[in-house]
């Protein structure tokens, strides 16, 4: 071929074929759009369910015993994955599972309706029949109520517990639910904690199970809490969001020594 020769088309070829649209059919196999739709409803419960079974899980605040940190009707989460392979520490704020008859019956009460009870099943909803309180001592510890300045002992060590617990005029000590000022709980037992709320006047803690002197319809041991019943360490106060964020509190207890 020349240099001034072109190659052109030949009639017939498929260069003078018109141009055609391509029409493109659903394959065999894919889903109508209802079906897929179901299907993803379907992911996103089974997620749930593996997130609350998990990872972090919705409640709410029954009491006013976690004031001034938390408050009635408070929305908080609860990160699970701290205590997968550990158990839960000193200052931990912590909710768990009434241990029987810690709760009352104004404070049992879960989501209302079927709705927000199924919302309940898959963690996306605050349920009922559950306590927050701060973890105050570990297995073995030994708590100590109170110093001439009104501050628990734990193994022997004073806490200043001033960032984080109620200032309510009138309370002489950090564990006034016993009726007194003096008192002494523990060796926590092994696979146990003992808790606290933050407002000590007006908590259903571990103080109140406890057996006090003189009393007679007691059973020893009720003060402490199994850590099979923790479901988690309260991660972040949700709403209202005005007051979004974390809790204090836990640095109070640095300088606690481990129990002998």
């Amino acid at each position: 071929m020349t240099s001034d020769e072109r190659a052109t088309p030949q009639a017939g070829t498929p260069a003078d074929e018109p141009a055609t649209a391509t029409v493109v059919t659903p394959q065999k196999g894919s889903l109508p759009v209802w079906q897929e739709t179901l299907l993803l409803l379907g992911i996103a419960v089974v997620l749930a369910v593996v997130i609350k079974a998990f990872l972090v899980q919705a409640f709410y605040i029954p009491s006013e015993s976690m004031e001034p940190g938390l408050v009635t009707n408070d929305r908080i989460l609860v990160q699970k994955w701290s205590y997968w392979s550990g158990a839960p520490e000193r200052g931990d704020v912590v909710v768990f599972k009434d241990p029987g008859g810690w709760l009352g019956d104004d404070e049992k009460t879960g989501p209302s309706n079927a709705f927000t009870k199924a919302l309940a099943k898959v963690g996306l909803f605050p349920s009922g029949g559950h306590l927050v309180k701060r973890v105050v001592g570990v297995e073995g510890d030994t708590v100590v109520c109170c110093d001439d300045e009104g501050r628990i002992s734990v193994n022997g060590q004073p806490l200043d517990e001033t960032g984080y617990v109620m200032n309510e005029a009138g309370v002489r000590c950090a564990g006034p639910m016993t009726g007194n000022c003096s008192w002494t709980a523990g060796p926590v037992p092994k696979g146990h904690v003992f808790v606290m709320g933050d407002n000590r006047a007006h908590s259903a803690d571990s103080t109140v199970h406890m057996c006090v002197e003189g009393e007679t319809d007691c059973a020893p041991g009720r003060e402490f809490v199994d850590v099979d019943l923790v479901v988690g360490k309260v991660w972040v106060l949700l709403w209202p969001f005005d007051r979004f964020g974390g809790l204090d509190g836990g640095d109070a207890f640095d300088q606690v020594p481990d129990a002998q």
